[in-house]
């Protein structure tokens, strides 16, 4: 155990424990992604899409729970990263030019995890910590989006998550190794990609359900 212990401890420890719990939050969201757009295709596409998914039983639980416990490993250690980064070299946060320079999702990383792990929490609580005995999951996600308010503040937060991937792509390959000159610029434009799936993908669901519900 005093290994792990150690590892864990070390600057390429904590990097390495953020690219993996980083790749499992990115698996998730496109599994995620995947079964949301089944909203398209209306209440009984979405309902059965739902229905399977609780047939799982006790286990989506433990799932919803990991991913949440996930995500504060990965914003916990992520903030002891920015810290001792902003001690030894006086920089929010320090980017590898080579592999990228700062951008707006390098220079604001430690604050956009945050951010989503509230949102987590929150996204948690409205949709899936609460009394279904009256209602389907179906009515409870309509009568959220026909909240302004709601929408809005889901749409800033695909935004952030946005933001945080297209960075947070192209520096789990290079946490992993896989930064060679050659691929790196089309890991990063893969990377930006991405980010923009899922911006759109989560960020227009909505304001579909808004308007045709």
């Amino acid at each position: 155990m005093n290994w792990i212990v150690e590892i864990l401890g070390s600057s390429i420890g904590k990097k390495l424990l953020m690219a993996l719990t980083g790749l499992s939050f990115l698996f998730f969201l496109v599994a995620h992604l995947a079964g949301n757009l089944t909203l398209y295709g209306g209440q009984d596409a979405f309902t059965s899409y739902a229905e399977h998914l609780h047939a799982l039983g006790p286990l989506i639980t433990v799932f919803e729970v990991g991913l949440l416990t996930l995500a504060i490993v990965h914003v916990f250690t992520g903030t002891i990263l920015f810290l001792q980064n902003r001690r030894a070299r006086a920089t929010r946060y320090v980017a590898n030019a080579r592999a990228g320079g700062r951008t707006l999702g390098s220079a604001t990383m430690p604050y956009t995890g945050f951010v989503i792990l509230l949102f987590v929490i929150w996204h948690l609580i409205q949709f899936h910590f609460v009394d279904k005995s009256q209602t389907t999951i179906w009515h409870i996600v309509a009568a959220a989006f026909q909240n302004p308010l709601y929408v809005t503040l889901y749409m800033v937060a695909m935004l952030v998550v946005a933001v945080h991937v297209s960075h947070g792509f192209w520096s789990l390959f290079q946490t992993l190794g896989a930064n060679h000159p050659k691929y790196m610029p089309a890991i990063m434009v893969l990377g930006l990609a991405v980010s923009v799936i899922f911006a759109v993908g989560f960020g227009f669901l909505p304001i579909y359900v808004a308007l045709t519900v």
